[in-house]
């Protein structure tokens, strides 16, 4: 008998072991998330509103960006690569650096300030990267471990802006190899997100919520209407891939010095500014993604606007994050198009803007619970629909290109060309 129970404490004792240690390392992962994600929000949310109090500051944009270009050479970083370097690490490509958080953060922030499109998500995912990368080298990690401490940073940062921990946490594991799933990593990243999301609650920063109006009755014509405005969705998140990629490239073709590349890129969106005259596509735009949900769009391209403005801001090198503008993206073409497909244009942007995530980032499961934790559960299934609709026709597309999409999805078999 003695036996049998020292047979089945030794079966048990290495699952109590992962289970103590990743209590403990995203415990201090989510807690350190937390707080820097806290800051940051805070940050940001107080450059937006100096920007909206002093409209001058928009003619600072060109200094911002030499001041950003600057600080990343100073560093020794002046070819990272952002979001594309932290979803690589986690394959065990080269981790990235604690001096990229301060480095991102204060980009960020000075994007904000002075006017540049760009959105904070993008930004949170590089700060919990390299924070947790960071914590791994310094306890030594092995490369499997520090994979999945640099997923809890992800995870936690996400969740600490937009308290989605659900989505931050599915996010982090659904977007490095598309349609491989670590579930190892699955807790871990749980608790750092749910962690990191309680700090910024307690401190009173509120998570991001929306009201779900114009819902209609399940049916076929309705999911029909809902098929059709998440088709439209998926070919604008290809055009938005396309544009970002290619703005950038061309900055560096026609523009090779980093410098000039961002006084160039700032000169463009203060002209576009002035010449569009509302100022409501510069920063994050969430107060247009508000409208939008209520069923109020100023124009019917402002869409397309916010594309190029996103693109002409990140492409030259200011910093920032992209989901923020996708949402903005998603929600204005859905709330313009939706009366097109017979649909409420509350409803049209709220299933646009879910759509067009997924179709950007690739991340079905995460862009469902998304729904679920912006605007409830009432509508899981319009949702559903649009999702996979959009992942399926937005192909290879992505905005991350150190993103790998394992399987087909046309069929399944390892994805060698689609």
């Amino acid at each position: 008998m003695t036996e049998k129970l020292r047979a089945r404490l030794a079966a048990v004792l290495p699952t109590l072991r992962a289970l103590g240690q990743w209590l403990a390392l995203a415990g201090l992962t989510g807690l350190a998330c937390g707080g820097a994600g806290a800051a940051f929000t805070w940050c940001v949310a107080r450059a937006a509103a100096l920007r909206g109090d002093h409209p001058w500051l928009l003619f600072l944009m060109p200094l911002a960006g030499l001041a950003i270009v600057f600080s990343y050479r100073a560093a020794g970083m002046e070819n990272d690569s952002g979001t594309n370097q932290i979803i690589a690490s986690v394959r065990g490509g080269a981790r990235p650096p604690v001096r990229l958080a301060p480095l991102i953060f204060l980009g960020s922030v000075l994007t904000h300030l002075t006017g540049g499109s760009a959105g904070r998500e993008g930004a949170a995912l590089q700060i919990g990267g390299s924070i947790s990368a960071g914590m791994g080298r310094l306890l030594r990690l092995g490369d499997r471990n520090l994979n999945t401490i640099i997923q809890c940073g992800m995870a936690g940062l996400f969740s600490a802006l937009f308290g989605t921990p659900l989505t931050a946490t599915v996010f982090a594991l659904e977007v490095v190899n598309v349609g491989h799933f670590r579930y190892a990593a699955l807790f871990p990243c749980l608790l750092s997100a749910l962690i990191a999301n309680g700090i910024p609650r307690l401190l009173g920063l509120p998570a991001e919520s929306y009201r779900l109006a114009g819902l209609p009755e399940l049916g076929p014509v309705p999911l029909l209407q809902c098929g059709g405005l998440a088709v439209l969705a998926a070919l604008v998140s290809i055009a938005f891939c396309v544009l970002m990629h290619e703005t950038g490239r061309l900055y560096k073709k026609y523009i090779p010095n980093q410098y000039l590349r961002s006084l160039a890129g700032a000169a463009l969106v203060i002209a576009l500014t002035l010449a569009e005259g509302s100022g409501d596509y510069n920063g994050a735009g969430g107060h247009i993604i508000e409208l939008a949900v209520e069923g109020q769009v100023r124009v019917p391209w402002a869409f397309a606007l916010k594309m190029l403005f996103t693109a002409l801001t990140l492409g030259a090198g200011f910093r920032g994050g992209e989901i923020v503008p996708t949402l903005f993206i998603g929600s204005t073409l859905g709330c313009a198009a939706a009366p097109l497909f017979g649909l409420d244009p509350a409803f049209g942007a709220a299933v646009s803007m879910i759509a067009l995530f997924c179709g950007v980032v690739n991340c079905p499961l995460a862009s469902i619970f998304l729904s679920i934790e912006l605007f409830g559960g009432e509508g899981l299934l319009f949702f559903a629909l649009a999702c996979s609709l959009s992942f399926l026709l937005s192909g290879r597309y992505s905005l991350y290109s150190s993103q790998n999409i394992v399987y087909s999805k046309l069929e399944a078999r390892l994805n060698d060309n689609l």
